[in-house]
């Protein structure tokens, strides 16, 4: 199986091979930057979908860590509000 690297410009991301030297640098030239993740997959389709999972993924985590962080923050400003009134 070939390993894919990903270009990504915008919304739009492209897969190369990793041995495609030739259209990396000319994605580098039309604006595209490489990023960090390296996949194995059968085809190029196969290599873009597994990609956008990993960062939906990656997106869905941060959206429920920044949420959990603000709901314990209203939890423990609740809890001292009435913690005041009853005390």
């Amino acid at each position: 199986m070939p390993e894919y690297c990903f270009f990504k410009k915008g919304d739009h991301v492209n897969a190369l091979e990793r041995n495609d030297t030739e259209g990396a640098a000319c994605l580098r030239d039309w604006g595209y930057t490489k990023q960090s993740e390296e996949l194995k997959a059968a085809n190029t389709h196969c290599a873009l979908a597994h990609f956008h999972d990993i960062r939906n993924e990656e997106q869905a985590r941060e959206h429920e860590f920044s949420t959990g962080a603000a709901f314990l923050a209203l939890i423990v400003g609740v809890l001292a509000v009435v913690d005041w009134f009853f005390l």
